[in-house]
């Protein structure tokens, strides 16, 4: 699920007017320039994403058995506003946020989901929740913003950091209203164009389009998942979709629709305009952890395969988020991270900032704690940046894993 992509990527996305996520870093150096705080991940300019890759990056080591340094848990703490909200990037915590601080419901979720798995830091986590409380919208969703339009991907980060801190969600209400009661009127109904699939945001009209970043994001809500899930069970590859009277009905729709996207070519496809013919790595990667989430391994394992062949390059050139969307990805369906299509995720991603301390109980002396990635670009990052769309006043987008959140009419 989840937001974030590169600064390059933002500054077409102003072109175009398209929405796509912040989270990614141009070419990572040997070293992290002077400029960024030594406990960041990655290189690029965090503006609109320090805190999200920040997080991702945390939390996908502690999945695959690794502690991250002090420092950089010390960092992503550190960003916190007094009020418990999190902004893309505070480069003098010194100087309190203020209205001109652009706080959102995205970094503050995957900050507090990092945060939370990672322990130690239940005041920060608290009030987080307690801010994420404050901004619910009346019909029980999240926007990017605070007070903003509620859409499927922001409601479903919410509920994942909601359940990592240990709240229940469904009890989570504004005037009655849940965040699944939300993500509900966002489902699509199982008749007609998208069946089962959810939209990112209802259109002018009220209209509901299919939206497969939307539909992978809505799935790990409506489960009442984070952005790390164990590996699925099996045993719902055959589900069809019916009325969802429940969140976990809409979930099995949701998953439906997404393996019968991917049962052709096991990946899904950019919906940027102009690349409408090639594969979108990060959302595939969402759709992986969806999947698996459900139930549904079978195409979970299959376009996860897809990924191992194919990914490599993409996630090279994209930084931090993207490393830990494979791994993600690779945890859900029971791959091997360390050795996933020839590249060890686990090695790269610690790479992209201070050296990490292995809590296996069997560490791989292979795995140097100080190398860094020698390949550049400047790709997208993960699931969840709606905001940077939103700030920019560019329309809606979702700046997470590289997709895009718009639409379709």
């Amino acid at each position: 699920m989840n937001v974030l992509r590169s600064a390059a990527v933002l500054a077409a996305a102003v072109v175009i007017g398209a929405a796509t996520p912040a989270a990614a870093d141009t070419s990572p150096s040997p070293a992290p320039s002077p400029a960024l705080p030594s406990a960041l991940y990655g290189d690029g300019d965090p503006q609109y994403d320090g805190v999200w890759r920040q997080s991702l990056a945390l939390l996908a080591q502690h999945t695959v058995g690794v502690e991250p340094p002090r420092a950089t848990v010390d960092w992503l703490a550190g960003q916190q506003c007094a009020d418990g909200s999190f902004a893309p990037y505070r480069a003098d915590t010194s100087t309190p946020c203020g209205a001109k601080t652009m706080a959102d419901t995205n970094q503050t979720a995957a900050a507090v989901q990092a945060l939370a798995a990672l322990g130690g830091h239940d005041d920060v986590t608290e009030k987080a929740v307690d801010w994420l409380k404050s901004v619910q919208n009346e019909d029980g969703s999240w926007g990017y913003t605070a007070g903003g339009a509620g859409d499927t991907n922001s409601t479903s980060l919410v509920i994942g950091a909601l359940a990592a801190a240990g709240e229940k969600p469904a009890e989570v209400k504004k005037d009655g209203r849940s965040p699944y009661d939300a993500l509900l009127k966002l489902a699509l109904p199982c008749e007609g164009d998208g069946a089962g699939a959810f939209a990112f945001q209802p259109g002018k009209k009220g209209e509901l389009a299919a939206n497969a970043d939307a539909t992978a994001a809505g799935v790990l809500g409506a489960l009442g998942a984070g952005l790390a899930v164990e590996p699925g069970k099996g045993g719902a590859e055959d589900a069809a979709c019916e009325k969802a009277d429940g969140p976990e009905q809409a979930a099995a729709n949701g998953a439906a629709y997404l393996a019968d996207a991917l049962a052709e070519d096991a990946h899904l496809v950019s919906a940027l305009p102009g690349a409408e013919d090639q594969p979108d790595y990060g959302n595939t990667a969402d759709a992986v952890v969806a999947l698996a989430a459900q139930g549904a391994t079978g195409q979970a394992e299959k376009s996860v395969a897809w990924l191992e062949k194919n990914a490599a390059d993409w996630a090279a050139q994209s930084g931090p988020a993207a490393y830990a969307q494979l791994i993600f990805a690779a945890h859900a369906t029971g791959a091997d991270p360390r050795a996933f299509g020839g590249t060890d995720l686990v090695k790269q991603l610690g790479a992209m900032g201070p050296a990490a301390a292995e809590q296996s109980a069997e560490p791989k002396p292979d795995e140097t704690k100080d190398e860094k990635k020698d390949e550049s670009g400047s790709g997208f990052g993960v699931w969840w940046f709606v905001g940077v769309c939103l700030v920019a006043g560019i329309g809606i987008g979702f700046l997470i894993s590289g997709r895009t959140k718009r639409q379709q009419p």
